[in-house]
């Protein structure tokens, strides 16, 4: 029995060494983590629990046959981050590049199988040069069983991956469909094609991380939605990312104690609108002061800045926020923040997390290239994510809610359950300058006029009584009380059910 022992622990240890450790070595001094590590230090101490560590490849091409490593470049299991359950695997760069082979991929799907069966989401850490070359049509069947997966489980249990490496290629296609992608700086990248690819093709001259690296991917092409200095920072992070999230589309987000009372009042926003309305304020402000504890995890902090999206707990609960953020744009709504906020309201309505909407937009941004690009056909994804959500939704309107971008952002007559507006919300069609002069063109040329014409519309119609006396806001609120009245509206719309018409799916403008 000793020896069947030894011999158990020999081969264990063989697994764990990976490509060895003078691979190992070499992914240490790039600043990164191996795939085992990385699992150490996001699961909870002594949780996981590893499925497949002998499996091997089955390639005899190329001399294959003389080369295989058990494990095959990624580690698969499960474990626990903060005593709730997750699925995980872990791509190995000490082995093949992390390249992925049949059996490579029919390690992730084994996990991701499970995870569906047992409604648990998974995590994925890419560190993987692409599709084994060597295995050909193999390799390219394997992304594809991996890809059907991704797109079984989209809603059903929630998919996230940390870029921690290259993902290049095929590789890229599983974390698109994934619902959020993190990655770390310096030492991670994603693309289809890479540098070497684009010069021969397109002549152009590009770094890999130019073309695909974390700046690039938070900052212009949105494809990430955080981006960390290091593995350790992104993982640790990602446990706390981890706690806002439900296991499924069937239960709701844990609830997490706090000692911070939901009927707090916050004096100091009574007056954290300006007197000027041109003049902004920070939108985070609000969102900090309404959060338990000021905990605000933010989702794609660097992009489209002009809305801000993430997650909060009131009273314990998690709650999804959309925000437009004046001190960007005005806050006006574009292509880049029509998508961004669309998205996360998808996310939030699929596993059945509340949205709390700060209103504040003067309108959709103008201009030729808005329209090229198809601001009507991105702003209605926006309109059609709040239109189409059935879970509780609170909205307040702190100040300026102008002309069609009012319409988009969660109002009464998009089946917004609770709509609070702060004296300082102004509900109209446009600005009053820009109404004066197309109500009273004729008078253009007499200024006295026009401002009186601009004072009294201002009197009259930048203020929410009107929308107040229609019912389309439920209530003008101070807004030092507007924590204790979101807290109460979102636990009396727990229980909210909503009766859909029957249809195969709908079809959102892409």
């Amino acid at each position: 029995m000793t020896t069947i022992s030894e011999s158990l622990m020999d081969r264990r240890e063989q697994a764990r060494l990976g490509g060895g450790q003078r691979r190992i070595d070499a992914q240490h001094s790039k600043g990164k983590l191996t795939a085992r590590e990385r699992l150490d230090v996001l699961l909870d101490e002594g949780s996981f629990e590893e499925y497949d560590m002998y499996k091997t490849h089955r390639c005899v091409e190329f001399g294959m046959d003389e080369q295989k490593i058990p494990g095959d470049g990624v580690v698969t299991g499960w474990g626990t981050i903060n005593g709730r359950p997750v699925y995980v695997y872990s791509q190995d760069f000490t082995v093949f590049g992390g390249s992925l082979s049949e059996t490579h991929a029919e390690k992730i799907c084994k996990v991701m199988d499970l995870a569906m069966q047992n409604g648990v989401p998974v995590i994925g850490l890419s560190d993987s040069g692409g599709a084994r070359i060597q295995e050909g049509v193999d390799s390219l069947a394997g992304y594809s069983e991996v890809f059907w997966r991704n797109a079984q489980a989209s809603g059903a249990i929630p998919q996230i991956s940390m870029i921690m490496g290259p993902s290049a290629g095929g590789a890229v296609y599983s974390p698109a469909m994934t619902d959020f992608i993190f990655m770390v700086k310096d030492t991670s990248y994603m693309f289809v094609t890479g540098p070497d690819v684009v010069k021969t093709v397109t002549n152009e001259i590009v770094t890999a991380e130019e073309l695909g690296g974390a700046a690039t991917h938070t900052k212009k092409s949105s494809v990430a939605d955080g981006a960390y200095d290091n593995d350790v920072d992104a993982l640790l992070d990602l446990r706390r990312f981890y706690s806002f999230l439900p296991l499924n589309a069937e239960v709701n987000a844990p609830y997490q104690p706090t000692t911070d009372s939901f009927d707090r009042e916050d004096f100091s926003l009574d007056t954290l609108i300006p007197e000027n309305p041109n003049q902004p304020y920070d939108m985070r402000e609000v969102i900090t002061k309404l959060a338990d504890e000021a905990d605000f995890f933010e989702i794609q902090k660097d992009f489209a800045g002009n809305i801000l999206v993430g997650f909060i707990r009131i009273n314990g609960d998690t709650v999804g926020v959309v925000a437009n953020q004046p001190m960007v744009l005005a806050g006006a709504l574009d292509i880049s923040a029509s998508r961004k906020a669309a998205r996360f309201v998808r996310f939030c309505d699929a596993f059945n997390i509340p949205i709390l909407t700060l209103t504040d937009v003067p309108g959709f941004m103008p201009g030729t290239s808005q329209e090229f690009g198809g601001i009507i056909k991105h702003g209605a994804k926006l309109l059609f994510a709040y239109a189409q959500a059935t879970v509780p939704l609170v909205t307040v309107i702190t100040r300026k809610a102008y002309g069609g971008a009012y319409c988009v952002m969660a109002p009464k007559h998009l089946r917004a359950d609770v709509n609070y507006a702060w004296p300082t919300a102004q509900i109209a069609v446009m600005g009053a300058k820009g109404a004066t002069e197309i109500l009273y063109r004729s008078e253009l040329d007499d200024p006295e006029k026009i401002a009186k014409r601009t004072a009294d519309y201002e009197e009259r119609f930048a203020n929410p009584f009107i929308a107040a006396e229609r019912g389309f806001v439920d209530e003008v609120i101070n807004p030092r009380s507007t924590r204790r009245r979101i807290a109460r509206a979102f636990e009396l719309l727990k229980t909210k059910q909503v009766q859909e018409p029957f249809k195969k799916h709908d079809n959102i403008p892409l």
